[in-house]
């Protein structure tokens, strides 16, 4: 059996998500990816047959652009949306870091991910 796997691997977007109010005035800068996994159908050159990376990257925009408080609640709908919208996954990663969160010290960047696994 093979398995294929489509990605969107870190997205760059600027979004309004944050606990805090000041951070939903200011926003931040987020890196969003998605990767999925289904059975390889064999037919390569049909989009019927594979997950279109397009549909990803319209959930990602949609989902950043409506402010949440917590980057859990920007993750869990993303999932949501891809395993509706492609019933037949295997598994699905959906992570968002958020660069330089405003907090002491260097971060580089805050990390919430999810991983869904077809039972």
């Amino acid at each position: 059996m093979l398995i294929q796997t489509v990605a969107l691997k870190d997205v760059k977007f600027y979004a309004l998500h944050g606990y805090y109010p000041e951070e939903q005035l200011t926003g931040n800068h987020f890196l969003v990816s998605i990767e999925v996994t289904f059975n390889h159908s064999g037919d390569t050159e049909n989009l019927l047959h594979t997950v279109n990376y397009e549909v990803l990257n319209t959930i990602m925009r949609e989902e950043m652009a409506n402010t949440q408080k917590m980057l859990e609640t920007v993750v869990k709908k993303m999932l949501d949306r891809v395993l509706e919208s492609y019933p037949f996954l295997l598994s699905i990663e959906v992570g968002i870091k958020k660069m330089h969160p405003p907090m002491p010290g260097e971060i580089n960047h805050s990390f919430v991910q999810l991983h869904y696994t077809a039972e």
